[in-house]
């Protein structure tokens, strides 16, 4: 008898367990989110990434405003079962920024940091003005 791979998570005290997600073809790190089990359920009901906002306290699908969508390639999670890697088709940015990956920055000496990637666009050409 085989058990869910629900079983094998491991969530935090609030339910919650981080996701990183990955380019699945160049291996570059995207972007880390919060997904709950009702998000995890719904990304691997729909194949599209599903997170919980622990700033904004709801269930968001990425993309959902953007258009910026992530199309599950694979699921992955560790040996301790308490941080999922998942493997996506990245349209548009990752970052609500506008980076592709959310990592567009990197420290150098002392306390500088550089940008390693171009913006592709401005946050206010990608989300609809409230």
């Amino acid at each position: 008898m085989s058990t869910s791979f629900y079983d094998n998570l491991k969530f935090t005290a609030d339910g919650l367990i981080p996701a990183i997600v990955q380019d699945h073809q160049t291996g570059r790190v995207l972007m880390m989110a919060w997904m709950n089990r009702a998000s995890l359920e719904k990304t691997v009901e729909t194949g599209k990434t599903h997170f919980w906002s622990r700033s904004r306290q709801k269930f968001w699908m990425k993309g959902e405003e953007s258009g910026h969508t992530q199309t599950v390639k694979d699921i992955a999670f560790d040996c301790d079962g308490d941080t999922l890697l998942v493997q996506v088709e990245q349209a548009g940015a990752a970052c609500h920024e506008g980076y592709r990956s959310c990592f567009f920055r990197s420290v150098e000496t002392g306390d500088a940091f550089k940008l390693t990637e171009p913006q592709l666009m401005k946050p206010e050409e990608i989300y609809r003005k409230k």
